[in-house]
């Protein structure tokens, strides 16, 4: 069994400092920070997405829909889906992508080039 507090895990860069918690072929596990005024812009991954708000307040954004998510909200997303997500005061996010990596997430150059 492994186990983390997602309150008391440091994310001092906000968005630029997420923590990879737990990586499988499965799903990969992140803790995101937001610091104040920060957002995630507009993005998509190659898996589905999953985003439970830990602490604090976002306004989430995807496909013409809003909303204002606090402390236990539970956000699914499709692959692919395009989304944004930001905060005005500061907020802590758990992302749980599965399957890891979904198909067509880039992964390197397998292959080394010939030149």
């Amino acid at each position: 069994m492994q186990s983390w507090n997602l309150l008391e895990l440091e994310t001092p860069g906000g968005t630029r400092s997420p923590i990879v918690m737990h990586s499988t072929d499965e799903a990969r596990a992140v803790l995101i920070g937001i610091a104040p005024g920060q957002e995630l812009g507009d993005h998509q991954v190659h898996e589905r997405a999953y985003v439970v708000v830990v602490d604090g307040q976002v306004q989430i954004d995807a496909g013409g829909d809003s909303l204002e998510a606090g402390p236990g909200t539970l956000v699914r997303f499709e692959e692919k889906e395009r989304r944004r997500v930001s905060s005005a005061e500061g907020a802590r996010l758990l992302l749980l992508l599965a399957p890891w990596p979904g198909a067509g997430h880039y992964r390197g150059d397998p292959k080394p080039r010939e030149g």
